[in-house]
């Protein structure tokens, strides 16, 4: 009797290092050059020493800034094409000026981002919304499981971006999108078989803190924490 099994190919899924969106006065930097801190250089070393271990065919990065300076860190010295796709970026605000400015209303806008019971029309921020992200993630995926040129695949993107592609990979779309967290410089790892369908090996490992020491606050809650200018507690766990 003969027996084969799938062929799958694998993507290694990251989330950009860590940035600072704010200045010192709470003015936002321009979204496309959100440079990474040192500690995001810091982060994008360490998950360097697990990729090391991979044979990669490219990488995949958005256009923003950030996320070319954190492939540059996690590839180091090797000689891999990285090519940019604009369907991978963040998922884009509007502008804060528009938004209402008493403190409860911003703080529910914030905080409640990435919310547990989102539809398609809402928007993030009041700018794009989230059906438009996953339309665009989606012609992402498709153009690059059409392409049968690689077998080992690094993708860094965003924390919107990624969470729409998990999503994608457990066919729960956005019911699952304010279920799932995404550290800094964390890696997401999925395989695809022939057929396009997705099995999800690992979700947010930091190889900076494997098991997650410090703040227990989401994403949306630490852009919160930035806009105000308040330091968030890493060594807490509140």
């Amino acid at each position: 009797m003969s027996i084969t099994f799938p062929r799958r190919r694998r993507i290694y899924l990251m989330r950009h290092g860590e940035v600072q969106y704010f200045d010192g006065t709470g003015q936002p930097f321009r979204p496309d050059e959100v440079p990474l801190t040192d500690r995001g250089h810091a982060q994008a070393a360490a998950a360097r020493e697990w990729i090391a271990r991979v044979e990669l065919d490219r990488a995949i990065v958005s256009p923003l800034r950030r996320t070319k300076e954190t492939a540059a860190g996690v590839l180091g010295s090797r000689d891999l094409p990285v090519i940019e796709m604009e369907d991978l970026k963040e998922i884009s605000p509007g502008k804060l000026r528009d938004l209402p400015m008493d403190p409860a209303s911003i703080q529910r806008i914030f905080t409640q981002a990435f919310g547990v019971s989102l539809t398609p029309d809402e928007t993030f921020l009041g700018g794009e919304t989230f059906g438009s992200l996953l339309a665009r993630i989606d012609r992402a995926i498709e153009r690059l499981l059409a392409d049968d040129s690689w077998k080992n695949l690094l993708i860094v993107a965003h924390g919107g971006v990624n969470r729409a592609i998990l999503a994608r990979a457990l066919g729960s779309g956005l019911a699952s999108f304010g279920r799932l967290e995404q550290e800094p410089c964390c890696l997401n790892i999925i395989d695809v078989d022939e057929q396009g369908r997705m099995l999800v090996r690992m979700i947010n490992f930091s190889a900076s803190n494997p098991i997650q020491l410090g703040s227990r606050l989401t994403t949306m809650e630490e852009l919160f924490a930035q806009y105000l200018g308040i330091p968030t507690d890493e060594t807490s766990g509140t």
